[in-house]
């Protein structure tokens, strides 16, 4: 987009990014080399724990990358929102759930400044952008406009159910998760349904194409981490309930994902053709 339309951010916002994108290697380790990077984590966490917070990180450092690429308001109001609701929500549940940190080693204190820094930073940005409207978008049609809302607060109920009655609402997970990881897991959700009703209000083509690929890659790598971590530990009653309810929360994430990127691809195929 030209950039009068749709201005790039401050170089200072790159090079926070590059310094996010280099914290969530480390997190997406959880996922691809869990046993190096279990021992070094800021608290113990099951197999199953560590493969999905690795999954999710991997998505996050994607669309992190996409703030990092594109470097203008959209996509970075997307981001930057998402990520907000995310570090401020992680963060809370971190302070409530301080026993699950031993500060006497040191990434406890990384934990807390690196998510107390995006916290301020997006925040920073998001404050003093709140007067610049969204990049011009696309007009969705009337099955998107009725779809995003209900998809929005469906997370978003379930986040907040999440955090508030952790026990209860992560109940259908198929290992067991204890209050602060349904915590912490609340915020994904909670970040995705900010992401999704404010794609819903302006739908800038790059901002549906960065969150459906953060949708896809949510939902895909949670149930690939499911299978491959029960293939070695044979934990997983896949006939259960709550296994089907959350195979199904997961696999409806990254099919929306996928359908928010054929949109998306659609709108620029239309937009270079013209």
């Amino acid at each position: 987009m030209p950039t009068p339309n749709n201005p790039p951010f401050p170089a200072a916002l790159r090079l926070f990014s590059v310094a996010v994108i280099i914290v969530l290697i480390v997190g997406a380790g959880l996922f691809f080399a869990p046993v190096l990077v279990k021992p070094r984590w800021p608290w113990a966490v099951t197999p199953f724990n560590a493969r999905f917070l690795g999954g999710f990180y991997t998505a996050e450092m994607v669309v992190m990358a996409a703030l990092l690429v594109w470097n203008r308001w959209s996509p970075g109001r997307l981001v930057l929102v998402m990520a907000f609701i995310f570090t401020a929500i992680v963060s809370v549940a971190s302070f409530i759930n301080l026993g699950y940190f031993n500060f006497e080693r040191k990434a406890p204190w990384l934990w807390f400044l690196v998510y107390l820094a995006s916290v301020a930073v997006s925040g920073l940005f998001l404050w003093r952008a709140k007067a610049r409207p969204s990049a011009k978008g696309v007009i969705l049609n009337p099955i998107w406009r009725g779809y995003m809302p209900v998809e929005s607060a469906v997370l978003g109920l379930y986040g907040v159910g999440l955090l508030l009655f952790p026990l209860t609402f992560g109940s259908i997970w198929p290992w067991p998760i204890d209050a602060f990881h349904a915590q912490v897991y609340s915020a994904i959700f909670l970040a995705g349904a900010g992401g999704i009703y404010l794609v819903w209000r302006s739908a800038p083509r790059e901002e549906l194409l960065v969150l459906g690929l953060a949708q896809f890659l949510t939902g895909l790598l949670a149930i690939l981490g499911l299978v491959i971590t029960d293939a070695a530990v044979h934990r997983i009653d896949w006939t259960a309930t709550g296994t089907l309810c959350w195979l199904a929360l997961f696999g409806w994430i990254g099919i929306s994902g996928v359908f928010k990127l054929y949109a998306a691809s659609r709108y620029f195929s239309s937009q270079s053709a013209s």
